[in-house]
């Protein structure tokens, strides 16, 4: 079992430098964020915000692919992002289901590659 978690002193300091700090500011996301109508102007914008970013990330992936992306042939990370889009406007535009599409494209067609 040592073999497959590895070091565990490792775990144990990524959860507390990783998990924990999160998990209090979800909560207290939660918390307060708990009352807002969802269709509240600041609202949208927070979400609005949150895809622009999510986009710029792609964008940036896409153009300019980092590390192990970089051997992924141009037209398969396109293609990948043509697929995600299709998708997020198909399911009435679910974030989720768009990366996740993009994401299955991308590793199909690298597999398929070689």
């Amino acid at each position: 079992m040592s073999d497959f978690i590895g070091d565990w002193h490792a775990l144990v300091i990524l959860f507390v430098a990783g998990v924990i700090p999160n998990q209090i500011w979800r909560m207290l996301g939660l918390w307060f964020g708990g009352g807002i109508d969802e269709g509240s102007e600041l609202l949208v914008w927070v979400r609005a915000v949150a895809t622009a970013v999510l986009a710029g990330v792609i964008a940036q992936i896409v153009v300019e692919p980092p590390g192990a992306l970089a051997s992924v042939p141009g037209a398969l990370r396109y293609g990948a992002v043509v697929a995600g889009f299709a998708v997020f406007m198909l399911t009435r535009k679910s974030i989720f289901a768009g990366v996740v599409a993009g994401e299955i494209v991308m590793l199909a067609g690298k597999w398929w590659l070689g």
